[in-house]
């Protein structure tokens, strides 16, 4: 019995001991902060800026480049002239593109089998033939029809055309990039209607709105988010696919910096001009993109 109590005396002494006092911080003074040092990211900005600089010198002192060539040509009249061809096929093409991919689209996520399989195979083929074989082809679509004609289909025409004066070698550029583009942007189109909750539409739907409202007024306006980024690519793709209609012999800025420089035989500095358009006009099409990136993320935030 003297061994329980003197155990218990011991415990209760023990529990009425008070709890350690923890020790103090040190003083914010006292304390030594070392900054975090990354040596080797140093050294590979000064490999980097060697680099550049060793670059902008050989620009500057590279006889090669040949820069009073390149300042005589970069506004002179037949480059601006050509450079307008460029711009109106890419916009033209671009418009003519995103409409028959907007189109494209609903076909393909339509349960009709009809609608669906013609625009699947409308997008595989055109994504499968190199635009070049594509733009040749609509050149010399008067091989293979030499009229056509508006009428009853398989029966009697009323209006028919001569091919080689309605497709031109403007217009057959012009349908090849757009249904080359048309096709690409289907899918752009596709993608951005898949990001929106279907919810949204089955709430629309209860509330009695017509289908084709849903789809302008609720599904495309957020599906915009998705859309613009893919679209403002492939439009700086489409700028860059027009210097591929040189092989119709159209005057835009790359054929004519080819005629050019096959005249005076100055082949870099004129291959210089079109590369410095091209990246000016990708630079304008970057801030329009970022503008209206803004306009439709009002009130979004990632």
């Amino acid at each position: 019995m003297s061994l329980l109590s003197s155990a218990r005396a011991a415990v209760r002494r023990t529990s009425a001991d008070p709890p350690p006092t923890p020790a103090a911080p040190p003083a914010h003074d006292e304390l030594t902060i070392v900054p975090a040092r990354h040596p080797w990211r140093w050294v590979a900005a000064a490999a980097v800026l060697v680099l550049v600089a060793q670059f902008l010198h050989g620009l500057a002192t590279n006889p090669g480049w040949d820069w009073s060539t390149f300042f005589g040509y970069f506004f002179e009249e037949s480059v601006m002239q050509a450079l307008l061809i460029t711009l109106e096929l890419t916009f033209a093409g671009a418009v003519l593109g995103f409409a028959g991919g907007i189109i494209l689209a609903p076909m393909r996520l339509s349960k009709n089998p009809v609608l669906k399989s013609v625009s699947w195979t409308f997008i595989w083929v055109f994504r499968s033939v190199p635009l070049i074989v594509q733009l040749l082809f609509w050149a010399n679509l008067g091989y293979l029809y030499d009229r056509l004609q508006l009428g009853i289909p398989f029966g009697p025409g009323f209006v028919d055309f001569e091919t080689s004066s309605l497709v031109s070698a403007f217009g057959a550029a012009l349908l090849g990039l757009a249904l080359h583009e048309a096709a690409y942007a289907a899918e752009i189109v596709r993608a951005g209607i898949l990001s929106v909750d279907q919810r949204q539409m089955e709430a629309a739907a209860a509330l009695g709105i017509p289908r084709l409202r849903q789809f302008r007024r609720i599904v495309l306006p957020q599906a915009m988010r998705a859309i613009l980024p893919n679209a403002a690519n492939e439009l700086v793709n489409l700028l860059k696919s027009t210097s591929v209609v040189y092989v119709l012999a159209i005057g835009e800025l790359f054929y004519q910096v080819q005629v050019i420089y096959g005249r005076n035989g100055r082949v870099v500095p004129l291959l210089l001009v079109a590369t410095v358009w091209y990246v000016i006009l990708t630079a304008v099409l970057s801030v329009l993109q970022h503008y209206t990136e803004r306009h439709f993320g009002k009130g979004y935030r990632r």
